[in-house]
């Protein structure tokens, strides 16, 4: 759980590379591949992404810009990155400029449970996390290139001329 502000969006900052990282691998052709056994495709799954930001941080009381949770799958990447752009630039700019470090603390309904403020970022930031995790695992096997979040992926590795490591 986030007790400052600032922990949040040094954070949020971090993480929203790495998805636009991810995000800029996937092809237009790519959004609606479908992997056996797996109900969503890459598109389906980066669009979760960035719908998720509003959904989750509306029930907070914030009005983010960008998608509703209404909205069609683009069938363009470069639309899927416009409008997490536009929804993670958002969320970043009223946490930074309306909250303070004791809204953290405050309580608000989510899915029938009283979260404090800190622990609904912690999950939104987990959330993307995990999804855009997944969405590497779905990109493998689409024989797309997966960049290094944490550290060099093996295509990185082999760029720097050193074997993946075991």
């Amino acid at each position: 759980m986030y007790k400052r502000i600032e922990d949040f969006l040094v954070d949020w900052k971090n993480e929203r590379e790495g998805t636009l990282k991810v995000f800029a691998e996937l092809t237009d052709e790519s959004l609606t591949k479908q992997i056996p056994n797996y109900k969503r495709t890459p598109g389906r799954l980066a669009w979760h992404i960035v719908l998720t930001i509003d959904e989750l941080m509306s029930r907070t009381g914030l009005k983010l810009d960008g998608p509703t949770a209404d909205a069609s799958i683009p069938s363009k990447v470069a639309d899927i990155i416009a409008a997490y752009g536009t929804a993670s630039d958002s969320l970043y700019n009223q946490i930074r400029d309306t909250w303070v470090d004791s809204d953290l603390e405050v309580e608000t309904n989510m899915y029938g449970e009283m979260w404090k403020k800190g622990m609904t970022l912690n999950a939104l930031v987990k959330h993307e996390i995990h999804h855009r995790a997944q969405l590497t695992v779905l990109m493998r096997q689409l024989g797309l290139k997966v960049p290094g979040l944490y550290g060099p992926s093996e295509e990185e590795w082999a760029q720097m001329g050193s074997p993946a490591a075991e």
